[in-house]
C-alpha cells in the first residue's frame, strides 16, 4: 500500500451511509481530512473504516464533500514532521493522527487543528495539551486511560495465571507516552505484589535482546505495550510467547485477532467514530483548544482459544463469562 493514498475507493460506501441518517448537513464546501499514523497507514487498521463511518454520520460522504488522505511514517519517526508539512502545504482542514510521536509533532508545528486517537499515553503529562477540559493549543482527542486500564490488564493476566509473580513489559524507550505507561503499569504491578521486568526497545534490532533478556529471566507473563515499533514487530513477540508458552495481554482486541492471546482496552471503533465528531465540530468552526479531550466509553476484553490451546492454557471460566470477544 502507497504511503500516500486518497480515499476516492471507499467513496460508493460512505455514499451508502451518508445517504441515511445524516444529521446538519455540512455545507457543500469540500472538506480535506489528513490521516497520519507512525506505522501502516490508518486505512490499513480499525480506525480508517470507523473514521469514514462516523463521518458519514455527520453528513460528509467521500467525492462529494470529503477527500481523506492518508500518510504513514511507517516505522521511519524522523518523516513525521514533513508529512504534516505536506498536509499543510495540501490545505488539510484538520488532521487525524494515532499515537504520541505525531501529537507532539502536530503540536510543535502548531498550524493545523489534529484530533488524537489515543496511544499518546497521559496527554497532560506528556505535555500535549494543558488539560484535558480545556486542551489549549491545537489539539484534542480521544484519551487512551491507561492509568485505569494497567491495573485491569494485570489482573486479567493474574487471573489467567494465578501464579503469575513476574511481567515482562516490552515498550518503546524512544515513545515518552509509552515510558509513561509503563511506569502506570510498574505501579500497578507493585499493588497486586508482582515485579517488573522492564524491557524497553527503540528499534527492530532490540527485540532479539529483550528476547534474550526474558530468556535469562523467564517471566511469567508478558504485557506489550502497543506503538508503532511493538505494533510492526508483534509477531515476533507472538512467536517467543508460543515458544516458551508464555500468557501475554495486548492492549487492543485487533492484536488478538492477529494471533495474541488476549487483549483489554478501548474500543477502537468506537473511538474513531467519537474522533469523527470532534472533527465535525472542527470543521464547523470549534477550536480544538475549547474542545475536551475525550475519555472512552467502550472497552472490549477479547480471549483467543485457538492461542490458548496452542499455548496448553485453559482459560478459567471466570474470564471466559467475562469475554466481549471469543475467538475460536
Amino acid at each position: 500500500m502507497k504511503r500516500r493514498d486518497v480515499l476516492c475507493c471507499l467513496g460508493s460506501l460512505a455514499l451508502a451511509m451518508g445517504s441515511t441518517g445524516a444529521r446538519g448537513q455540512p455545507s457543500s464546501k469540500m472538506f480535506r481530512v489528513g490521516t497520519l499514523s507512525p506505522g501502516t497507514p490508518m486505512t490499513a487498521s480499525v480506525y480508517g473504516p470507523a473514521l469514514v463511518r462516523g463521518l458519514a454520520q455527520h453528513g460528509y460522504v467521500l467525492g462529494r464533500n470529503l477527500i481523506i488522505e492518508t500518510r504513514a511514517a511507517e516505522g521511519q519517526l524522523e518523516r513525521i514532521p514533513a508529512l504534516i508539512q505536506d498536509f499543510i502545504a495540501n490545505k488539510v482542514d484538520v488532521i487525524v493522527v494515532q499515537g504520541y510521536p505525531p501529537a507532539l509533532a502536530a503540536k510543535q508545528i502548531g498550524t493545523i487543528p489534529t484530533v488524537v486517537l489515543g496511544g499518546t499515553g497521559d496527554p497532560v503529562a506528556t505535555g500535549l495539551i494543558a488539560s484535558l477540559a480545556r486542551p489549549g493549543g491545537n489539539i484534542t482527542g480521544i484519551s487512551d486511560v491507561s492509568v485505569q486500564l494497567s491495573p485491569k490488564r494485570l489482573e486479567l493476566l493474574k487471573d489467567l495465571t494465578p501464579t503469575l509473580k513476574q511481567v515482562a513489559m516490552l515498550w518503546n524507550a524512544n515513545d515518552l507516552g509509552m515510558t509513561l505507561r509503563v511506569r502506570e503499569s510498574e505501579q500497578a504491578a507493585k499493588a497486586l505484589n508482582l515485579s517488573v521486568q522492564a524491557l524497553g526497545v527503540r528499534e527492530p534490532n532490540d527485540f532479539a535482546a529483550a528476547f534474550a533478556a526474558m530468556s535469562r529471566q523467564m517471566p511469567d507473563g508478558i504485557l506489550m505495550v502497543s506503538d508503532s515499533l511493538t505494533l510492526l514487530n508483534r509477531r515476533r513477540v507472538f512467536e517467543f510467547s508460543a515458544a516458551h508458552r508464555l500468557p501475554a495481554i495486548y492492549e487492543f482486541e485487533s492484536l488478538v485477532r492477529d494471533g495474541g492471546l488476549m487483549s483489554y482496552g478501548p474500543d477502537q471503533s468506537g473511538s474513531a467514530e467519537r474522533g469523527a465528531a470532534l472533527v465535525d465540530r472542527i470543521l464547523r468552526g470549534a477550536s480544538p483548544a475549547e474542545l475536551p479531550f475525550e475519555n472512552p466509553t467502550r472497552f472490549t476484553f477479547a480471549i483467543n482459544l485457538k492461542t490458548a490451546n496452542g499455548l496448553g492454557i485453559t482459560v478459567p471460566p471466570s474470564l471466559l463469562v467475562q469475554a466481549d470477544v471469543l475467538i475460536e
